[in-house]
Order: C-alpha cells, then sequence, then structure tokens
C-alpha cells in the first residue's frame, strides 16, 4: 500500500522523498516544489525511516521559511514541530552559542551587534589606532572583516602576502576583535564562525552533536558560503546523512561570499550521493521555460537540468523597445492599467530591474498614474540614505535654518565633527534660539572649539557657503551634479565596496537625471528650481507607495526576487553594460553569474512574460546608445514578440537576433553605431555613438587616418 505522504507527488519528488537513508543532492529547478520535497522528507524519515524530530536538523535560508517548513510537518504529521531544529544557519548558531557560551569562550549574556552597531564599533577602532578615516573607510573595513569571517578565517589567520594595505586591514581588524572581547559583543558574522571554532576546539561537544543529529537537510544549497559549508561537513561526520537542496542555474549571490562551487564539490566531499533532478516546473508557461532553458544553456560547469510543463504553451515574451527610459516606463504603465482593467488585481504584477536606481522614473509613473505600488525589500527613490544624504546639502544651501538637515550632513562624509561638537551646538541653540547653521558660525568666529574641531566646523560652513555662492545661475541638474561631487558623497560611497555601493552610487547619478527631467514640466510657482525640487522629492517619497494590505503593483531588485512569482512580470533594462552589468563586461564568472540572474527574474513569470529595453538612456550625465542585452540573443527567436514605438528611431527587429546596435534618421539617412560613413575631408570612418536626432544629431567617427571626431551627422554619408 502507497504511504500517503507520496500520493500528491511527481516521479522525481517521490524519488526524493522515499530515497533510502544516504546522502542526497537534489537539483531543483525553479517552480519545481522543492519546499513540498524538503516537508515531505522529513515526514517520511520520522514515519517510515524511524527518526525522531529530535534527530533532525534543517536548515533553511530564511525565517519565513523555516516557520513554512515547521507548519507543513505539522499538517503531515499531527504533532508540534516547534521543538524542531529548523533554522537559518545564523539562528542555529545563535541556539548553539548560547546553550554552550562557555565552551565557545563567550560571557553569557553576549550581545549581538547589528550593522550599524558593528560599524560604530570599526570607526572607533579606526580613531582609537590614529587612522585616517578618509584613507581608512569604516564601510570598507567593515566590509573586509565580514568577508573574511565569511571565509571562516580570524585575523591571525588571514595572510598580508607583504601587503600594506592588508597588513593594516588586519590590524584593524584585530583591534576590532579585542574591542568585542572586551565588551562582550559578537556580530553577525561571528554567529557562523564562532560556532564553526566551536566544532573545532570541543570535539566532544561536536562529537555529542554529530550522533544526535542523524539527518541534516540544507536548502538553497548554492547560497551558502564557505563557513557555512564547512559548518556543515563538520557537523555531518561520516555518520549523518546530508540532503542538500539546491539550483546552480539560480546561484545569484556571488558578490555576497555565495560559492556555487559547492554544489559541485559536495558529490567529493560526501561518497555515493543519489542526486535527483526535478524538472517538472508548476509555475510557468512552456513558453517561459523554453526562453529559460535556452538562455541558461549558454553557461558552462553546470549539472544540468530542463525544466517543463504539463501545462500549456502560452504567449511569446513580449520585447517591448522604447525610445528612452521614460518611454519604456510609461508602456509598462500602460500595460499595468490594462490589466487591472481586465483582471483588477496589482498585486499579480511583478516589476523587476537590476539596479535599484531604475526604480525611480517607474515610480514617478506610476504616481502619475494613481496606481499603487509597493518597493519589495528596498526602500523608495526619495527615501533611500544617499539620496536623502545629498537632499540634505540641498535643504541646507536652499534654507540655512533647516537644522535636521544640518544634522544629518554635518558629518557626512567624515570630516572630523564628532558627538562632542554637536552637543556644544545644541546647547547653544537651546540658550541662545538660534538655528544649528548660525550656532555654528558664531561659536568658529569665537574660537569656542579644540583647533581641529574647529578647522573641520569651519571646513564644512565654507563648503556650503561656497557652494550656494558658485550654484546661484547654474541648470538644477548640475546644481545636484555638482553637490554630489563636491560634498564628498560620490568619492564616500564608492568607498563602499560590493552592489551595496554600485546601488548608492547608480542612485545619486538618477538623482541628477530626476532634476534633469523635473527642470522641463511645470513647477510651482515664485519658487526656484531648486525650492520645487526639494518640495516635489518630499510629496514624492511621501504618497504613492501602498500599505502593506493595499492592493499594488510590487516593484523589486533581481536579487530580491528570488523566491517570488507573479502571474506578470516585466524585466526591465535588457541593454548590454546595464544588464549584464557594465562590471561583469570583462569577468566570464561574473558574466555566468548576470545570466542565471536573468534566469531567475524570467521564471518569476507565471503567465506573461515583458522583456524592455531603452535605446537611448540618461547615464552618468549622458545620453548613452547601448546594444541590446545579449540575454535576448539567447533567447529562440519563436519564443519572442517584439513591440515598438512609432518614433524616428530605426532599430533592427529580431530578425538580426539583437546583434545590431540602435540607429537613427538623420536629415541625411539613418545611421547607427558601427556603421562605415565617408567624410569628405577625413575619408573613411566607423561610426562609435549618436546623440540627437533629425537635424541636431550628431556622431562619434573613428577615422582610419585622422582618429576621432564628433561631428553633426548631415556632415558625413553612408558608404
Amino acid at each position: 500500500m502507497t504511504n500517503p505522504i507520496l500520493v500528491s507527488l511527481n516521479d522525481a519528488q517521490r524519488d526524493a522523498v522515499s530515497a533510502p537513508l544516504c546522502h542526497q543532492l537534489i537539483l531543483a529547478g525553479a517552480g519545481s516544489g522543492k519546499t513540498r520535497v524538503l516537508t515531505y522528507r522529513i515526514a517520511w524519515l520520522i514515519q517510515e525511516e524511524g527518526l525522531s524530530p529530535f534527530d533532525i536538523l534543517a536548515v533553511t535560508f530564511t525565517n519565513k521559511a523555516a516557520h513554512e517548513m515547521r507548519l507543513r510537518t505539522e499538517e503531515l504529521l499531527g504533532v508540534s514541530a516547534k521543538s524542531m531544529w529548523v533554522g537559518t544557519f545564523h539562528s542555529l548558531a545563535h541556539r548553539f552559542l548560547r546553550m554552550h557560551w562557555r565552551e565557545a569562550g563567550l560571557p553569557e549574556g553576549f550581545q549581538i551587534l547589528d550593522s550599524e552597531d558593528q560599524l560604530r564599533l570599526v570607526r572607533r577602532v579606526i580613531h582609537t589606532l590614529g587612522l585616517d578615516e578618509d584613507r581608512w573607510p569604516a564601510k570598507q573595513v567593515q566590509w573586509f572583516i565580514n568577508g573574511k569571517k565569511d571565509e571562516g578565517l580570524e585575523s591571525h589567520q588571514v595572510p598580508d602576502y607583504g601587503d600594506v594595505t592588508t597588513r593594516t586591514m588586519i590590524k584593524l581588524y584585530r583591534a576590532y576583535e579585542e574591542a568585542c572581547q572586551r565588551a562582550g559583543s559578537i556580530d553577525f558574522a561571528d554567529l557562523l564562525l564562532l560556532a564553526h571554532k566551536l566544532w573545532l576546539t570541543q570535539p566532544t561537544l561536536l562529537a555529542h552533536y554529530q550522533q544526535r543529529f542523524r539527518y541534516i537537510l540544507v536548502d538553497e544549497f548554492q547560497d551558502i558560503n564557505a563557513v557555512q559549508y564547512a559548518w556543515i561537513r563538520l557537523l555531518a561526520g561520516k555518520t549523518s546523512h546530508v540532503m542538500m537542496v539546491g539550483d546552480d542555474d539560480q546561484s545569484i549571490y556571488g558578490w555576497r561570499g555565495a560559492k556555487v562551487e559547492n554544489l559541485h564539490q559536495f558529490t567529493i566531499h560526501f561518497p555515493d550521493v543519489r542526486i535527483t533532478r526535478l524538472e517538472q516546473n508548476y509555475r510557468s508557461t512552456g513558453m517561459i521555460l523554453k526562453a529559460a532553458n535556452a538562455l541558461i544553456s549558454h553557461n558552462t560547469d553546470r549539472l544540468g537540468k530542463q525544466l517543463w510543463t504539463s501545462g500549456g504553451e502560452g504567449d511569446p515574451i513580449t520585447v517591448y523597445v522604447g525610445f528612452n527610459e521614460v518611454d519604456e516606463a510609461q508602456f509598462i504603465v500602460n500595460r499595468v492599467r490594462e490589466w487591472r482593467q481586465q483582471r483588477g488585481r496589482l498585486r499579480d504584477i511583478g516589476i523587476l530591474y537590476r539596479s535599484n536606481a531604475q526604480s525611480r522614473i517607474i515610480e514617478e509613473m506610476l504616481i502619475r498614474a494613481e496606481l499603487p505600488y509597493r518597493i519589495y525589500g528596498g526602500l523608495r527613490f526619495f527615501e533611500r540614505a544617499e539620496i536623502k544624504d545629498a537632499l540634505g546639502y540641498l535643504r541646507l544651501m536652499a534654507n540655512p535654518q533647516d537644522d535636521a538637515a544640518f544634522e544629518r550632513i554635518v558629518n557626512t562624509p567624515t570630516r572630523g565633527i564628532g558627538d562632542r561638537t554637536l552637543v556644544v551646538l545644541r546647547d547653544y541653540v537651546k540658550e541662545h534660539q538660534v538655528s544649528l547653521w548660525i550656532a555654528a558660525k558664531q561659536l568658529v568666529e569665537k574660537h569656542f572649539f579644540a583647533a581641529r574641531a574647529e578647522k573641520a566646523l569651519q571646513h564644512f560652513i565654507e563648503l556650503i557657503e561656497t557652494l550656494v555662492n558658485d550654484m546661484s545661475a547654474v541648470a538644477l541638474h548640475e546644481q545636484i551634479e555638482q553637490v554630489i561631487y563636491r560634498s564628498g558623497l560620490i568619492d564616500h560611497y564608492r568607498k563602499e565596496k560590493g552592489e551595496k555601493g554600485l546601488a548608492r552610487l547608480d542612485n545619486l547619478e538618477e538623482l541628477v537625471n530626476a532634476a534633469r527631467q523635473f527642470d522641463a514640466v511645470d513647477r510651482m510657482p515664485d519658487m526656484t528650481p531648486l525650492s520645487a525640487f526639494l518640495s516635489h522629492s518630499v510629496l514624492e517619497s511621501g504618497e504613492g507607495q501602498a500599505n502593506q494590505y493595499e492592493d499594488s503593483v510590487q516593484l523589486m531588485t533581481l536579487h530580491s526576487a528570488k523566491g517570488l512569482e507573479f502571474p506578470v512580470v516585466f524585466l526591465c533594462g535588457c541593454e548590454e553594460e546595464l544588464f549584464p552589468h557594465y562590471m561583469t563586461m570583462n569577468d566570464p564568472r561574473g558574466l555566468e553569474e548576470e545570466r542565471r540572474l536573468c534566469y531567475v527574474g524570467m521564471t518569476r513569470a507565471m503567465q506573461k512574460l515583458y522583456m524592455t529595453y531603452a535605446e537611448v538612456r540618461r547615464l552618468h550625465g549622458k545620453e548613452v546608445y547601448h546594444r541590446p542585452s545579449r540575454f535576448l540573443a539567447e533567447i529562440p527567436a519563436p519564443c519572442l514578440r517584439e513591440v515598438r514605438m512609432k518614433t524616428k528611431l530605426a532599430t533592427p527587429t529580431h530578425s538580426t537576433a539583437y546583434h545590431s546596435v540602435p540607429s537613427f534618421i538623420s536629415n541625411e539617412g539613418v545611421f547607427h553605431m558601427g556603421q562605415q560613413v565617408m567624410h569628405k575631408q577625413f575619408g573613411e570612418g566607423t561610426i562609435l555613438q549618436c546623440e540627437g536626432r533629425g537635424e541636431h544629431a550628431r556622431i562619434q567617427v573613428r577615422f582610419k587616418e585622422t582618429g576621432t571626431k564628433w561631428l553633426m551627422a548631415s556632415f558625413v554619408s553612408m558608404k
């Protein structure tokens, strides 16, 4: 008689769930029911293999997933699963350390520092060692420390290879460790590092848990880092069985330490691994899966899967070619409006983008259309820290009496104006009933502070006054561009490593674009452009985003979209150097991760997928013509249906497999980048860039004899 647990499973799921006690690698494709397999495997182990719930350790990637696994297990078994060891790596490690704080060398009531607390402590250590934070930014030091901990390395284990910079970083790491020990604190990365060290230094304790946990299940195996994998290997020992569930095609967190190589190493480190592929997809249409399979097949060293569905074929993917990012956003909003009119549910729609700076123009269009939206896993554009920093400078320039703006930016970036100086300023404000700006100027004039503090405050005052004087006759977008550079914000955030730092820089540049576009629309009468823009930013940040329970469109980065699904998905900005990101263009491993990210985005769609790009996009203060993303060229033509607005632009259709480049019509005809042209004086050349349209069109041409020149398009002829 078939066990009821197996009745609702497909053949591959049934094979994974009912396997004999052994090491297992479950290659679970997108939408293939991996959570079901995990929970049903736990139920099978308890019912059929005679294991106790206390014999099982299950590791999930989020607390939400752990909660869901417990609930499903309780439903299957009819007993409470609250006492089971189910949780994230960090929550389980925390549980071990609380139980064995003495063996771990920790105080009984040790505290855990969050990211902000850790950054403050790092900053204090930098100052204690007498180092200049401009030379050794706290964010960069924090990134170094956490990165080494994710590799399982304490400060004394990090080699310096004779490099002075690394040696100083190690010195800071060591001083930070000592400061944590004195305070009886650990940080988030310490949870795994110290739990791993506990196993290494306490063999008797390790043996106890190896004997206790006879079966270990790990979800999202492709996303674990070096110390997490080492932790599992130690805990498993030679007697426990391990079931790893993951998908090498969905490994998208390499930038934060995840190692897709762990999937390949598993069959080496654990003997006689039984591999099961979950390839039947219960989410997407056949057309979407066919496109996703073709895309991901361009990656090398895959373990290999081919997603399929017993459902319908569905519509081709709609590829929209917009003139610019405004046109692209307008198309998306129009389709959203149509969906609501026909189906009624905005929550069915997910708008995904590679960089969160792309959300700004989409948010603006949604607000104009009075369509509620939510930013999933992030902040609205004008609420992001780096944007508020830039606006803080602008607010203080527009109104020196703005104390909130003064406090936000007076030491951002750090310029040696500490808490003691601010306490003195606040006391002066309270006593004399003036603004912080006036207090700072008057106390500097009185030479009230020590020389270092006075110099720092004087420098800040001069910076703001210079910005005000220099910007009086400058266009709004140029004002903002100058502010983010001359204030030091660009350099400040450039020092922040990884995707987060790049995103902040993109957002600051997008703020300049927002000002440029705002300058062209009607603004409130009797207000300067700057004051009107500041009012606009406050109004936009305070409306548009729906409350938690309101039906609304979901906006998010592609990284945030993993694990989610929507009937309708827009994947926007499919252009070379935007997606795939320009930082990966010369890195084969980076490009493969970008392709996996695209695969993840595509497989979020259940019924309808749109992929959009703009022929012209304003980036880094310039209108840039990018080629369509190579990912579009890697999708079979029958899977795509191109849609475009009737504009003066004339780009090739999919018949050229998106390998052509944007072109434009001038008075002299159609030109595009890469085209051969002739000039009466300079001879034969190749078009490198295009700007403008019609009689104002300009092209950058590289001539064989005379080098590169910018010319009016009317000065050359097609070869």
